[in-house]
This record gives structure tokens, sequence and C-alpha cells, in this order.
């Protein structure tokens, strides 16, 4: 190859990097979500409840149980937390908006772990995260909240996660009350906090 066909193949390349650097920075601002619904209120319960969420059949919002496993193996069931709520969290550490909301989850997770669980649930297909790649990632890290991996794919497939990061935010009850899909701001994580705890 001749040298202007370096210098076009190059120039070609830069063009790419940096299309597709705008292109992230704009699809990431669009998909960032700037507020959470409640289940109840996207199926239209709560329009039919007269002064109080007493008349909606709550049982039908039950988060789903699953498995998932901490850093030494042992198992840990989603129903296991039920008595606090819990803050749901999938990710991956090959996923640069799971990586932005990190530091609002932990700065939370500092503030309320006496009163809420969070569930750190790691993507762990085994293919394109592991649990070590996971780990070494956290290691590079001051992170402090509970990380659970799904090695079993379990709580991903119970979930039908196809993208992350995804939260959902679970009250007491095991009632599952909202949730979002793409990195959360640290105000509507602290807005799903609310949903879920009142001091």
């Amino acid at each position: 190859m001749n040298k202007k066909g370096l210098i076009i193949g190059f120039i070609v390349f830069v063009a790419l990097i940096v299309g597709a650097s705008v292109l992230y920075n704009n699809l990431k601002d669009d998909n960032t979500p700037n507020t959470l619904i409640t289940y109840e209120e996207k199926e239209g319960e709560l329009e039919n409840a007269e002064d109080s969420n007493d008349d909606v059949d709550k049982s039908k919002f039950i988060a789903p149980d699953f498995t998932v496993y901490d850093s030494d193996g042992n198992a840990v069931k989603l129903s296991d937390l039920k008595g606090k709520p819990v803050i749901l969290n999938f990710w991956a550490s090959w996923c640069p908006p799971c990586k932005s909301e990190m530091p609002d989850f932990n700065e939370k997770y500092l503030d309320y772990k006496d009163n809420i669980h969070f569930m750190m649930v790691n993507l762990t297909d085994g293919y394109q995260e592991t649990q070590s790649s996971a780990e070494e990632f956290l290691a590079s890290t001051d992170y402090v909240f509970p990380v659970y991996f799904d090695t079993d794919l379990d709580a991903a497939y119970t979930y039908g996660i196809s993208s992350v990061p995804q939260t959902y935010f679970i009250d007491a009850d095991g009632v599952l009350v909202t949730g979002a899909t793409g990195a959360l701001s640290a105000e509507i994580l602290q807005l799903g906090i609310d949903y879920i705890y009142s001091e």
C-alpha cells in the first residue's frame, strides 16, 4: 500500500472513531431515564384505587425470586432479603453506563445500608463476563456495596434482562414497585429509594 493510501486510511479511521464517540454520547443521553413509573401506575391500578393503595392487588406485583451467588459461592435468594426494601441492579464490567452509575449506588449504599438491601447482580455469563473479570474490575474501585454473581443466569432469565444496566426497586413486602433501564442519575436513584423507603 502506498503512502497516500495509508494517509487516507488513517483519516477514515479517525473519522469513524470521532463519529462513534459523538453517536455514543448522544445515544447515552437519550437512553438515560429521567423519571420512574411505578408498576401499579403502568397497569392503571392506582387510577382505580380510591384513597389508598389498599385497593390494589399487590400480589400481582410480587418480585420474582431467583438465586445468585456471593463471592464465596454461597447461594443467595432474593426472597431471603424480604423484610427490608431491595434495590436490584443488573450490571457488567464491560458496560460503560453501568460503571457511570456505580459511584451513586455506592454513596446511597453507605447512606442506607442499614435500612435497604442492595443487590448489585453481575451478569456472569462465563463468556463476555466472568466472575474473575468482574472481581478484577471491582478490585480497581473503592465500592463497598454487596455484589452477587449470576453464574446460572437465573436472575437474568427471570427478569428478562437483555441490556444493562437495569434497576428495580422492591419494597419490604417483596412488591416490585418501580424500575428503569439505563444508567440512573443520583436524583432518579433517590426517587426510587423514596418510593420504597421512608425514614
